[in-house]
């Protein structure tokens, strides 16, 4: 393993990419280790570990280190580091570990990654991490979802040997490591660097904002996308990659470099961005653009920010001079019609006419195939949108229902199903709760676990019926909030998406009950059932509310029919 010190801003980075001999070593090694396949967040930890993206760390933090992050946004070593960098498994697994054994580190396919050394394992206190990290424990925060729901119960700490790093086939020029892009800067004679997170396209204000920033600074610009993991419903990064390509042209040459970072975001708000900033100084850089709730995942479904606006300027504020990279502090950015010019809103003269186009807004207007003008984003930039942003009517979708057993659920999906292939036009598919279980889900439980496994596996097929232009009918019970919203939003990111609340009252379910399953559950025969012994809980974002107590199929599927057609999805 070496260490390398390439550009004055960066420091010393840490590479863990071992030699060939030393390759085929470990390979040969690890026909007697444990394996662990690594989850999609994990791969993305492993390569910015691996190639120093987020040095100084030498591995998966063990519980020293992470409770010191946890606790004061520090190593153990006084090292300035604000986020947890944990390698989750589960129980069975974790309960087969001890410290000193070696574990083999793979990616989806089998392929071996690397080696972890085991120094530690424990089981850790999820809620405690949440509310100290992320500053809430709502599983409607994307990291606290994520870490509640899906993330493993055990945490291992160990150091890392890196035998190759994550194959990607995507971009392959753009996928630039530290060292790349520290080499990239030393070469073009960059002593000064302003970098630009984004995990958005970018549109003329933000082309604008980059230049004025680097321009105020004295410096050049890195255009630093994430192309990892970013939020739920986020556009697409094959998409949005191709947008900064095509806007590559809008910098003066020799200004500015485009490159990838292959970051699993948590959307943790002002911890993030300091996290962002020292991730951005391992490449090099000496300035870093903070904008409004940087990394924010937005509200509540109450509509309760998780952050304030400017706290993570704030903390970036804090913590600069520790760090070593000055912030910039984002400016909204109003187009001045009069001058067809973009302007900081407070340097905008006391009446002037403004323009802006809300992101809403901007996916209205290309959901409804409308006109998106000059002003606001290049043509290039619309052309690339438009080629995965379909109007809503060429656009699948999904409508889920949830409910508790016997209100009605699979009745009400049957006759929208029905009155839906009578329109005839489009191919419908039906994931009914129960046909679920006897098939993709066979032999899972009716543990919270296995519940939340289910409605996962039924929203990632509803998903890709979706983004093949499909309708996908759900109707399983889905009683928790967590699955629901990820659901909706892996879903929404792929098309159209409704929520139907099939609300009928507890006593009408059992009233209608055939198989006497109410009155097993009662009788404690059943353990874990929804609405007696399990909670349900109740939506409080669905796009229609249905009780059939008094509603009949026919109408129940109308009211959904209507919505559909009100939202331009047939």
């Amino acid at each position: 393993m070496a260490e390398q010190l390439i550009a004055p801003h960066g420091g010393t980075l840490v590479d863990l990419i071992v030699d060939e001999a030393r390759a085929e070593q470990l390979k040969a090694e690890s026909r007697d280790w444990k394996s662990w396949d690594l989850t999609d967040r994990q791969v993305c930890d492993f390569e910015l570990i691996a190639n120093g993206g987020f040095s100084p760390l030498t591995g998966f933090l063990g519980q020293a280190d992470y409770e010191s992050v946890r606790d004061g946004l520090h190593l153990t070593d006084g090292t300035l580091w604000p986020m947890p960098i944990t390698l989750d498994v589960n129980e069975d697994f974790a309960a087969e570990l001890e410290a000193g054994d070696t574990i083999a580190l793979r990616d989806a396919e089998g392929v071996m990654l690397g080696a972890l050394t085991v120094s530690d394992v424990w089981q850790p206190d999820k809620a405690d991490e949440a509310q100290k990290v992320f500053g809430t424990t709502n599983p409607e925060h994307p990291a606290v979802g994520y870490l509640m729901n899906n993330a493993g119960s055990h945490y291992v700490g160990g150091t890392i040997e890196a035998i190759q790093l994550p194959v990607h086939y995507d971009f392959a020029s753009m996928r630039k490591t530290p060292t790349e892009v520290r080499t990239d800067f030393a070469d073009a004679g960059w002593s000064k660097v302003v970098a630009f997170q984004t995990r958005n396209p970018m549109h003329r204000a933000h082309v604008e904002l980059c230049i004025r920033a680097a321009a105020e600074q004295g410096a050049n610009l890195l255009i630093h996308p994430v192309v990892g993991m970013t939020k739920p419903g986020d556009v697409d990064h094959y998409t949005r990659v191709r947008v900064y390509q095509a806007l590559q042209a809008r910098y003066a040459q020799g200004s500015a470099e485009v490159a990838l970072l292959p970051l699993a975001m948590r959307m943790g708000g002002p911890r993030e961005a300091v996290w962002h900033a020292l991730i951005r100084k391992n490449h090099g850089v000496s300035h870093f653009i903070v904008g409004r709730d940087h990394a924010g995942p937005g509200s509540d479904s109450d509509g309760t920010p998780f952050y304030g606006p400017y706290d993570a300027q704030e903390m970036m504020v804090e913590y600069q001079d520790e760090m070593g990279v000055t912030m910039v502090p984002f400016k909204l950015m109003v187009y001045i019609p009069s001058q067809d010019t973009y302007m900081p809103i407070d340097e905008v003269p006391e009446g002037t006419e403004t323009l802006s186009i809300s992101g809403t807004e901007l996916r209205q207007r290309l959901a409804d195939g409308d006109d998106i003008p000059e002003w606001f984003s290049y043509p290039e930039v619309v052309a690339e949108l438009r080629k995965t942003s379909r109007p809503r009517k060429a656009q699948g979708f999904t409508v889920f229902f949830t409910g508790l057993s016997g209100s009605g659920k699979s009745t009400v999906a049957n006759a929208l199903m029905v009155k839906l292939l009578e329109r005839g036009g489009r191919s419908v598919t039906m994931l009914d709760g129960d046909l679920v279980r006897q098939n993709l889900s066979k032999g899972l439980g009716f543990s919270k676990e296995d519940r939340n496994t289910n409605v996962e596996r039924i929203g990632y097929v509803a998903s890709e019926i979706t983004k093949a232009g499909g309708i996908a009918i759900c109707a399983p019970i889905a009683p928790y909030a967590g699955p629901r919203a990820q659901n909706r939003a892996v879903i929404s990111a792929a098309g159209g998406y409704a929520l139907v609340h099939i609300s009928t009252p507890l006593e009408v379910c059992e009233q209608r009950d055939r198989k006497g399953l109410y009155a097993k559950a009662r009788a404690g025969i059943i353990p874990e059932f929804t609405g007696i012994s399990d909670p349900y809980e109740e939506p409080t974002d669905g796009e229609l509310v249905i009780d059939t107590t008094d509603t009949t199929p026919e109408h129940a599927a109308g009211r959904i029919l209507e919505h559909l057609l009100a939202e331009g999805y047939l």
